[in-house]
């Protein structure tokens, strides 16, 4: 008999995790509030990120965060309300950071990572939209003198785990990106790292490959998910779907699923922001540059140039703050000739766990609810391997990776 599954979420990892499980004989219903693409996994640089092997908190953060705290960093802006009120989140954030975890997360963040442009370029083909596929590599860039000892450190890391890169100076920043302005004396350029030119787009196109092989979309907010006899129901306000299978692949929004059946998965969330603009005329950049000092990517676009913000540590819900957006606005344009806003600013919200790992597994005491979510800041990058995961421990398969790094079980008990 043909096996049924739910997966609960129309971003890159929910269609990723619903094209797996297709692939393996599932009848699969996706389902969403919005049309696939449009949330997270709309507002991302569009970077398919193979040298994202360092945990966000790494033991470097212990050294920023008396800089981070008077909100004048252009990497975070931390609401002091949700910090007193959620204060053990952070708390154990910053736990995680300690220099005994720091190489277990490293191996275990390359390994989710190292495949991306190949698992991307694959899928592209397969839904048609390889001309939105570059691989030109990145470039990072520093504004002082000191970007010289920190480029060579990040060189060095990145051999070390078998990544390439090549440091630049002033001129031989020029030579890979005329474009930009010669105020960076130091660059990285990692020719590994792929980018898209709309990552919404790409989304949405993997999901019409999902529906042309006979998957089903449906457009409507999950309200509730429960057991349903020997599999699991999930309540819309357009009427219930069941399957023996369920995957929350809801991104920033899984907790609330879950928590009314009694799992927290201790998700949290970083907000970020993104705004569109033209280029002067003549000017053009081959790949995303990433300002290390302004704290933001600069990625040519479908729409334009995207400008995105560093993390937004505010309640998911609240009320837009551009004080980030705009000085990282500022900041690009000191660095390339932008002309004119494009559209409206974008806001959205990361799925972040305390160690920075995702959550890839099944629930523990829930048979057949399987969780993929917390991709934090790779979620598009490490989307089509997430769903392999998922598929190959649904079906008692080998995974492609280890899954022990990312199970459920490290924080729901």
């Amino acid at each position: 008999m043909t096996r049924s599954a739910l997966v609960l979420g129309a971003g890159m990892v929910g269609v990723s995790c619903a094209l797996a499980l297709q692939k393996r004989g599932f009848a699969v219903t996706l389902v969403d509030r919005r049309e696939p693409g449009r949330e997270t996994s709309y507002g991302n640089a569009g970077v398919l990120a193979a040298s994202s092997i360092v945990p966000l908190n790494n033991p470097s953060i212990y050294a920023k965060i008396a800089g981070y705290l008077g909100n004048r960093h252009p990497a975070l802006n931390l609401s002091w309300r949700r910090a007193f009120r959620q204060p053990g989140w952070l708390l154990r954030f910053l736990w995680e950071a300690r220099p005994s975890q720091a190489k277990a997360r490293i191996a275990a963040l390359q390994a989710l990572t190292a495949d991306t442009v190949e698992r991307h370029r694959a899928l592209m083909a397969e839904a048609g939209v390889s001309h939105r596929l570059r691989e030109t590599g990145t470039l990072k860039l520093w504004r002082s003198e000191a970007g010289h000892d920190a480029a060579r450190a990040e060189h060095d890391f990145l051999k070390r785990h078998g990544i390439e890169s090549q440091i630049l100076d002033r001129q031989g920043i020029s030579g890979v990106e005329p474009g930009l302005r010669p105020i960076f004396p130091a660059g990285l350029f990692i020719p590994c790292v792929g980018s898209v030119d709309s990552p919404g787009a790409v989304t949405a196109a993997y999901a019409a490959l999902f529906a042309e092989r006979g998957g089903r979309i449906e457009q409507a907010a999950v309200t509730s998910l429960a057991r349903h006899r020997d599999g699991w129901r999930a309540n819309t306000a357009s009427g219930s779907f069941e399957a023996d299978i369920a995957v929350v692949a809801l991104g920033p929004w899984s907790g609330d699923l879950l928590k009314p059946l009694g799992i927290d998965p201790w998700l949290d969330v970083e907000r970020g922001y993104h705004r569109h603009l033209a280029p002067e005329a003549g000017a053009s950049l081959s790949r995303t540059v990433y300002d290390v000092d302004g704290a933001f990517y600069m990625a040519p676009m479908e729409q334009g140039y995207r400008i995105t913000s560093g993390v937004d540590l505010s309640f998911r819900d609240a009320p837009d703050d551009h004080r980030q957006i705009d000085g990282v606005t500022a900041a690009a344009r000191e660095a390339f000739p932008l002309g004119e806003v494009v559209g409206e600013t974008w806001r959205g919200a990361r799925p972040t766990l305390p160690d920075s790992l995702p959550m890839i597994g099944e629930a523990p005491r829930n048979p057949g609810l399987w969780l993929a979510f917390g991709n934090q800041h790779v979620g598009f990058s490490t989307g089509p391997i997430t769903g392999e995961i998922i598929a190959a421990l649904a079906c008692g398969e080998k995974p492609p990776i280890d899954p022990t790094p990312f199970r459920p079980g490290r924080y729901i008990r």
